[in-house]
């Protein structure tokens, strides 16, 4: 027994906080040493390898009532989120929730073929399937009637992922590459590479395992001044049966001019595919994995931020201007809605929607109610302290293992839906140490022959019987979602009621087809977990 219990002590001292911020700081300095000298990556799986967040910071309260009515009332319950990052208010007449990944796919092929001005895309990558090939059909209908139309100018732009975007001999790479060939001067196609992959990192770790790494995981699908946020890719399953969310954003126009300019922006400082698939990089930009690092992340930073301080100073001025920003939106409705973009890129130091999601969980105030879901439950270590020490009620929903997406796969992938079993169990137990199973809630979604990738919150504040608030994006408040991959996602604050029905059935449609989580789930046949898997899930958790 000696040593399997030395290698529950070396799990542990791995994982404990004191031993991982040595080893993070040690591995900084050899980070930054190694820029200065161009030499091995391979230093940058150990700071990769320790989960090391700070506590978050407890900050005061809102101002106003939380069960105040009144448009008025909301925004001062929320109004902190607008110190922070745009707000952009909208009809809740124009905000449609999307329910299926069918209405999904239908609603991007429709719009695709009637856009006039601008097709925007930014996803993880794009299928190689038939329906993959019917939506590139559409971008080809689009542009060729823009061609013939001199009254259009119809521009598309893609934003990929180079790692996952590049696997394979067929790819999206090659599904695109013959749009870009024949309408050049109205196609871009860019292809983001994470700046953590780099040297002999880079050279070491084979395709389909790269992307562990970090990758463009934002979902961001514009057209004309129509915009969907979701946490789906471009490909079949997302089209067929993979459950997610998805919100359309209709003539919302300033929101949809800050997405575009968000990835073209994102786009800017990516790889840019060209019509003989080779990749190049924009004039006077950093090369993301032959650069230094820090400048990469630098210029990046800049770039970016720039769209996200541009659109908040222009909102600044408006407000000296009562006369524009109190116009009623396109279609003459009632504004009684706002959005609020949120984005994260800690590789590229940027941590917005870190922050503001931290502060929401520190907020929810007792007797509110929180429901959260995520496709892959795998909590920072900050969200989990969050949860079990705030006073709201949290209902919480993940992927049971037979819908898990990477269930049946083959190979070490296979056993990911059983380490997620283990943290699951884990968590529960925190749960029930606590003496908190009255006020925290974990659920479990299945569906035969689905897998599920839902993501977000709905916030109900107290004494409400719908949401007020909902997150919807691309985030899985993971430490992948926190530390390593590019996302973005909206917070939707409202006062229409159909809009908050239309939350509150979302909400209820997906809880429906869940069990709760007891203790005896985790007994089960189905729930057992390999002595191997718990050994490795505490060094592997932070790269799924």
């Amino acid at each position: 027994m000696a040593a399997p219990m030395s290698w529950r002590r070396l799990l542990h001292s791995v994982s404990s906080p004191a031993i991982a911020g040595v080893f993070t700081r040690i591995s900084d300095r050899l980070f930054r040493a190694r820029d200065r000298r161009r030499g091995s990556s391979v230093l940058l799986l150990a700071p990769l390898l320790a989960e090391t967040e700070p506590a978050p910071r407890r900050v005061c309260r809102p101002t106003g009532s939380a069960g105040a009515q009144g448009t008025d009332g909301l925004s001062a319950h929320f109004r902190w989120m607008a110190d922070q990052v745009p707000a952009f208010r909208v009809p809740g007449s124009n905000v449609k929730i999307l329910t299926s990944p069918d209405q999904f796919y239908q609603a991007m092929k429709a719009r695709i073929k009637t856009a006039q001005r601008r097709v925007v895309m930014a996803s993880l990558y794009l299928g190689t399937g038939q329906l993959e090939q019917e939506l590139v059909d559409c971008m080809e209908e689009a542009l060729q009637h823009s061609k013939e139309n001199r009254h259009s100018d119809l521009k598309i732009s893609i934003l990929l992922d180079y790692t996952r975007g590049s696997r394979g001999q067929i790819n999206s790479r090659t599904m695109l590459l013959p749009l870009l060939q024949r309408f050049t001067s109205q196609m871009r196609v860019s292809l983001y590479h994470t700046p953590d992959l780099r040297g002999l990192l880079r050279l070491l770790v084979p395709q389909r395992f790269n992307e562990t790494i970090g990758v463009q995981h934002i979902k961001v699908y514009l057209f004309d001044d129509s915009v969907i946020i979701s946490g789906a890719n471009l490909s079949d399953s997302y089209f067929t049966n993979r459950q997610d969310r998805y919100v359309l954003l209709e003539n919302c126009r300033e929101v949809a001019d800050f997405f575009s300019n968000l990835v073209e922006a994102v786009g800017d400082v990516s790889l840019q595919l060209q019509p003989d698939d080779s990749v190049t990089v924009l004039e006077g930009m950093v090369h993301p994995y032959k650069g230094n690092r820090q400048d990469f992340s630098a210029v990046a930073r800049k770039r970016i931020m720039e769209v996200v301080n541009t659109a908040r100073m222009r909102q600044q001025l408006q407000q000296h201007r009562p006369e524009e920003s109190e116009d009623e939106g396109e279609d003459g409705g009632e504004e009684d809605t706002w959005v609020f973009p949120l984005i994260q890129m800690k590789p590229l130091g940027i941590r917005v929607d870190e922050q503001v999601t931290q502060r929401l969980l520190t907020d929810a105030e007792p007797d509110s109610t929180v429901f959260l879901t995520s496709g892959y439950f795998n909590l920072t270590r900050a969200y989990v302290r969050l949860v079990l020490g705030a006073g709201a009620s949290y209902r919480i929903l993940t992927a049971s293992p037979e819908v898990n997406g990477f269930f049946g796969a083959k190979g070490v992938a296979g056993a990911i839906p059983a380490a997620y079993v283990h943290i699951a169990r884990q968590f529960y137990n925190q749960v029930r140490q606590l003496g908190q199973e009255e006020r925290v809630h974990l659920h479990e979604y299945h569906r035969p022959q689905w897998t599920f990738h839902a993501k977000g919150l709905w916030y109900y504040l107290q004494g409400q019987d719908r949401p007020c608030l909902t997150l919807i994006g691309s985030p899985n408040f993971g430490y992948r979602s926190v530390h390593r991959d590019l996302e973005a996602q909206i917070a939707i604050v409202t006062e229409s009621e159909e809009l908050q029905s239309q939350l509150q059935e979302e909400q209820e449609t997906l809880y429906r087809r869940s069990t709760e989580v007891s203790g005896s789930t985790f007994e089960r046949p189905d729930r057992y977990v390999k002595l191997w898997v718990k050994l490795v899930t505490p060094l592997i958790k932070n790269f799924f």
